[in-house]
Order: C-alpha cells, then structure tokens, then sequence
C-alpha cells in the first residue's frame, strides 16, 4: 500500500455531512488486544504504569492508527468507570441507588474532580504522543443512559420509573449535570486535541427502543442537548453512537440534539446503506461492515461485502467507513485486516 499521510480533516468534514475525496476509516472501539497482534507488540498494560509507560502505551496506540491508515485516533475515557458503586451495566451487579435515600447521599459533586484524576494523564499522553496530521475522536465516553444504567441497573431502573417518576427524573438530570461539568473541563482543557466529540449511548436493541420513545424525549433529550450545545460552542461536530433500532427517536436526535453524525448499525435491524439512504441528506453517517460478518466470513467474502457497501453510499453526504460497532477482542484479526484493506483499496492505497 502507498505511504499514508493522515489529515484529520476528512473526519471532521465527514462529521459535517460533507463528502471528501478520500474517505476516511472510523472505528468507535478496538480492543487493545488486537492492536497488540497485528503490531506484534504488548503494550495495554503499560497504560496502568507510571507517566512514562503511559507515554510509551499511548505512542503505540496512536501508531496503530496512523499505521492502519486512520486519521483520527479514536479515545474515550468512560465516565461510568470512576462513578462509586459503578458495575450495574458491564458487570451486573447491584446498582448502588434503589430510592431516593441512596440518591440523596450519592456524591455526585465528586464525579469532576475524581473523573480528572483518573484520566488527565492519559489525555494529555494523547495530545503529546499525537502523529502529526491526525487529531484525536471522542472524550469524555458513556452517554447519559448508560452512566444512569451503571449505578442504578436497567431492570431497576423501569420499577423506579414506575414508583417513583420523580427519582426517575432527577436520576437523568443529576446524571446529566455531572456530564455537563465533565464536559465543560473537558473542553476547556483538551479541547483542542479532538477534531470530532462524541459519546456512546445505547438507545435501543434489536427490534426497538430500550426506553419508551417519550421517556427519551422527556428526560434523555434535554441531557444531550445541552451537553452538545456546549461542543457546538466549540465549533466542534458531535458524533452520537448509539446501537439499536432507533428510529422513532431519530427526528429527535437530528432536529432537537443537532447531532451532526451517528455512527452503529447491524445488518439484522437495517444495513449501512438503509441509514445512508434515510439520514445522509442531514447528518453524516459512519460504520459500514456488521460484525458478524467480520467474524464469519472469508477474506474474500468480507472484501467483496465491504467495497459494495462503500459502492452503494457514495454520493450521499459524508460517511466514514468501519466496522457497524466495534472491533472487540473475539474478531479475528484477518476479518478485521480484510475490511481495512478494502477500504484502502478502493481509496488506492
């Protein structure tokens, strides 16, 4: 493949819903174990070490972007991960706020300032250890739904929505005014590393929302809004990831939040080209490639599959191409190679 020269423009005009000439790779997650297979390498555990190792994980992490031909290096920090108690999401424990006695002691002041703690080591590794021509896509990671899920858990959540609407309520907005704060510092300090800002919220699943449609215009929505007003206020476009068939709340997203890109999709619920067709006259469009593909399929096949999608969205405003979520540890690596050779290919590189 010809020499690669990352310019973090194509992203950030991507974002925009502008269509660039050489259109860019994107991919919201890649686990580290598979970074460290391709390059041969060990290097994850280094992000746990001193402020030296630190430099030296994130020196191979913004390497293996640039050396797969990204233009932008994709960091998240979650925010869920430092809030006490957390683990009702990922690992299924107990939430730590069942009533409103449990909400009334949560330290949410505390979030800011234990957030940045753990994490403004590892933004400012990224912003030193940045290729040149690249810049940086994500921030402060986990969208208002998830942060809320991580310390209240899903099922507890609907009989809170059930016996207490107003905890309900104020579970989203104290979740959201600790983001806000989050976010501001975020911006005021690291801003100028990311070209594109974004979350993951996952609204929904297979067949629908996993809130009701009005329960996320009433109490999600008005989060998110002014969350991205605020990126907005940076000159900054706001990419939203979110899984799931989500489509009766998409005119919400698009017209009220002002998202400017949205980026997850899975073949079972509606391929790449369907949101294209649908959204690509109003908001970039990023993903591409259903993971299960990725994992089932032949080099050939995946090949094939990926450079017809390309095919069958182009001319359809800004659109960046990956996998349709995430590149998770069980992916084989030969999977995940073929996609980025396809999009390389067809870009000819």
């Amino acid at each position: 493949m010809k020499n690669f020269i990352p310019d973090y423009t194509n992203i950030e005009k991507s974002a925009r819903n502008i269509e660039v000439q050489r259109i860019p790779l994107y991919e919201h997650l890649i686990s580290e174990k598979v970074m460290e297979k391709i390059l041969n390498k060990e290097f994850a555990d280094l992000r746990q070490g001193e402020i030296r190792d630190k430099r030296e994980f994130f020196k191979n992490y913004n390497g293996f972007f640039q050396t797969m031909g990204y233009d932008t290096v994709s960091f998240e920090a979650c925010i869920g991960g430092i809030m006490p108690g957390n683990g009702a999401l990922g690992r299924h424990m107990p939430g730590v706020i069942a009533e409103r006695s449990d909400f009334k002691k949560y330290p949410w002041e505390e979030l800011p300032k234990l957030f940045f703690d753990a994490f403004s080591d590892d933004f400012t590794m990224l912003g030193e250890e940045m290729p040149q021509g690249m810049m940086a896509i994500g921030g402060p990671g986990c969208g208002v739904f998830e942060n809320v899920q991580d310390i209240v858990g899903f099922e507890n959540l609907c009989y809170i929505a059930a016996d207490d609407p107003e905890l309900y309520n104020d579970l989203f907005t104290a979740v959201g005014d600790a983001m806000f704060k989050i976010w501001k510092e975020f911006l005021e300090r690291f801003g100028h590393m990311f070209t594109v800002c974004r979350f993951g919220d996952d609204l929904g699943f297979k067949t629908s929302t996993l809130l009701r449609p009005d329960d996320i215009r009433g109490k999600l929505i008005p989060q998110y809004k002014r969350i991205i007003d605020l990126v907005h206020s940076y000159n900054k476009p706001f990419l939203l990831h979110s899984c799931g068939k989500i489509f009766e709340v998409m005119d919400d997203l698009i017209n009220v939040v002002k998202i400017d890109a949205k980026h997850s999709n899975e073949d079972q619920i509606a391929p790449f080209k369907f949101w294209v067709d649908t959204y690509g006259n109003k908001i970039g469009n990023f993903g591409g490639a259903d993971v299960d593909v990725l994992c089932a399929k032949s080099e050939k096949e995946i090949k094939e599959y990926v450079k017809g999608i390309i095919k069958s969205t182009r001319g359809h405003g800004g659109v960046a191409y990956g996998s349709g979520n995430s590149i998770p540890s069980y992916v084989p690596t030969e999977g995940y190679i073929a996609m980025i050779e396809a999009v390389r290919e067809y870009r000819g590189e």
